[in-house]
């Protein structure tokens, strides 16, 4: 699913077998207790999956932010209410760990999926900047 978009398909190396590099990924993020990778299957099969990242840092009194990535639905899938469903799991668990706000960045060039955050509450409050190497 990484790959299944046009902008995936730009970055993600999709060859069977997999790269090693996705699961030295998965081990480490696996590893790490401020990560939890959430995958959500039907009758067996991945259909759709998360990283919810528990970031600590010194502002807000030493509060913690969680951040939503690497959101994916599977083709089949979109549209039936699961990525809602999702998303409100993990607004729902972001609140339990005491984050006290929770963020998201998407590609300007996804306009359905900013609609999509939008109507579940997520607002532009911030200037994002990246800086790829």
């Amino acid at each position: 699913m990484l790959a299944d978009d046009k902008l995936g398909k730009l970055r993600e190396d999709y060859r069977l077998p997999m790269p090693e590099v996705y699961y030295q990924a998965f081990e480490k993020i696996d590893r790490d207790e401020n990560q939890e990778l959430i995958v959500v299957e039907e009758n067996g099969e991945v259909v759709g999956t998360l990283q919810l990242s528990f970031i600590p840092y010194l502002t807000y009194q030493g509060g913690t932010r969680a951040q939503i990535e690497a959101v994916r639905i599977r083709p089949d899938k979109r549209g039936d209410g699961l990525g809602e469903k999702m998303f409100r799991w993990a607004i729902a668990r972001a609140k339990e760990a005491g984050a006290h706000v929770l963020q998201l960045t998407c590609d300007k060039q996804r306009p359905d999926a900013i609609r999509f955050y939008e109507r579940l509450g997520f607002r532009g409050t911030h200037e994002g900047k990246k800086m790829h190497f």
